[in-house]
């Protein structure tokens, strides 16, 4: 039995790798700074031993391979060692391409939002299909409570990181798949830490798009001036259109309610069937749009896609309630950047009305912290009633400077405590307290609800 030790385990993508391996026979270890749910509860579930840190201690396990991923950088100790000492080395999505995705026909989910939510629908419809897919997802879809499976059939699901590969390896993560099957949701700037601009960003999604073979087929949205340049520089690809109002070609969507909870799914103009689910935003009806449309290109009709769609039960940590009490409902998001802030507070609104939106947001994400995006977070919070930031100490930048360009009430805290603090004294029922942010925000989740309960 091979043992594979994994750099950087607890991460969405590192862990669901190590899934996989588990169940492709191999012995599995991995080391990590920080450890929290969900992956860390997925990991332990599954058997998988844990280590914290990166201490010279773990060459001891003499693994036949490492798998480091991105996070790890050079000067990491652990990192150090096994480059020094010649040991062998390669990235998660190397190892992905050379022993998981071989003979696999790969449906890729890329874009800046929605990838997590369309793959997970995507997986879902496959799967109630009959299709048992594989499927690799950056977070847990509520349907199937794993991030991460082999499948009983060459269908694979994988959403496609533009992010990079590894200290050792900067294309982006999506270039080691070969999709047969790719959507692309959308592009906008992101990843300030490691792209100059979004000319840089279209690079990559390009050197994918050259990847899709004749057979293939290119999912896409119809109105994308950033998607037109990827594909002006040369696809060889059918490419299929999605688009969320009424359109003569392609897929796209009639709404029957204002906050995408309901709408007709057309397919070149004609109407094919009705979705009724628990998704919310136009955003949503985006990503069923995408994931009807790649089903279809394995064989699985309308109908059947809508059927799936109708028992999906989202994805943990995107706008997944957390408690419903005494009129205060509170969610969890995985905001991470303007848009996605800005997409699931309007798709809230347009459900809750008038009732009051508390919006508790921690700017994480590495263009967050760099305070790249700071200029459009104001107009991506206007639909709230009052906003709450968390100034923490590593943020590059004051959060005053948004608050003075605010059109609805904003403030900055600086610990979870005043967090909290702050949004007892502001709820009063009914109210919808909308916690965002792409990492564990220092608990303050739970701690919120025992404090609002009491």
């Amino acid at each position: 039995m091979q043992h594979l030790h994994i750099l950087g385990i607890c991460g969405t993508f590192m862990g669901s790798l190590a899934q996989l391996a588990l169940a492709k026979g191999y012995r599995v270890t991995g080391c990590d700074a920080n450890v929290y749910p969900p992956m860390s509860t997925q990991l332990e579930r599954a058997g998988i031993e844990l280590i914290t840190g990166f201490g010279l201690e773990q060459l001891a396990l003499e693994p036949d391979l490492y798998v480091i991923g991105n996070a790890m950088s050079r000067g990491n100790p652990l990192v150090e060692a096994i480059l020094n000492r010649g040991l062998a080395y390669t990235s998660g999505p190397r190892w992905l391409h050379d022993v998981v995705l071989p003979g696999r026909w790969v449906l890729a989910i890329a874009g800046t939002h929605g990838k997590t939510s369309t793959s997970s629908m995507l997986a879902w419809i496959l799967d109630y299909a009959g299709l048992s897919p594989g499927f690799l997802i950056g977070g847990v879809p509520a349907n199937f409570s794993v991030s991460a499976r082999l499948g009983d059939t060459p269908f694979f699901v994988i959403e496609a990181d533009e992010y990079d590969s590894a200290f050792f390896d900067k294309r982006s993560k999506f270039i080691h798949y070969q999709p047969r099957t790719l959507v692309i949701n959308n592009i906008e700037f992101d990843h300030a830490d490691i792209f100059d601009d979004l000319a840089a960003i279209q690079k990559q999604f390009h050197h994918l798009v050259r990847l899709v073979p004749e057979i293939g087929l290119v999912i896409r949205p119809e109105n994308s001036a950033a998607i037109d340049a990827v594909i002006a520089q040369g696809c060889w690809t059918p490419i299929a259109t999605i688009n969320t109002q009424v359109s003569p070609g392609g897929w796209s969507a009639q709404m029957s309610a204002a906050d995408g909870s309901c709408f007709h799914v057309l397919y070149d103009g004609a109407p094919q069937a009705m979705v009724n689910w628990e998704q919310l935003g136009e955003h949503g009806v985006a990503n069923a749009l995408a994931a009807i449309a790649a089903a279809h290109h394995v064989g699985v009709t309308a109908d059947i896609a809508v059927e799936a769609l109708g028992t999906f039960t989202g994805v943990k940590r995107r706008m997944e309630t957390l408690a419903e009490f005494d009129g205060i409902h509170v969610y969890d998001d995985f905001a991470h950047h303007p848009t996605a802030i800005k997409t699931t507070l309007t798709g809230l609104r347009k459900k809750v009305g008038n009732e009051q939106i508390i919006a508790l947001i921690e700017p994480r994400s590495n263009t967050m912290r760099m305070g790249i995006q700071r200029m459009q977070l104001a107009a991506a919070t206007a639909v709230a009633d009052q906003v709450l930031w968390y100034q923490a100490p590593e943020l590059a930048w004051d959060i005053r400077e948004l608050i003075e360009n605010s059109t609805v009430p904003t403030e900055a805290c600086e610990s979870v405590s005043a967090l909290i603090e702050r949004t007892r004294a502001l709820v009063t029922a009914p109210t919808h307290i909308v916690i965002m942010s792409n990492g564990g925000f220092g608990g303050i989740h739970q701690l919120l609800i025992n404090e609002l309960k009491i």
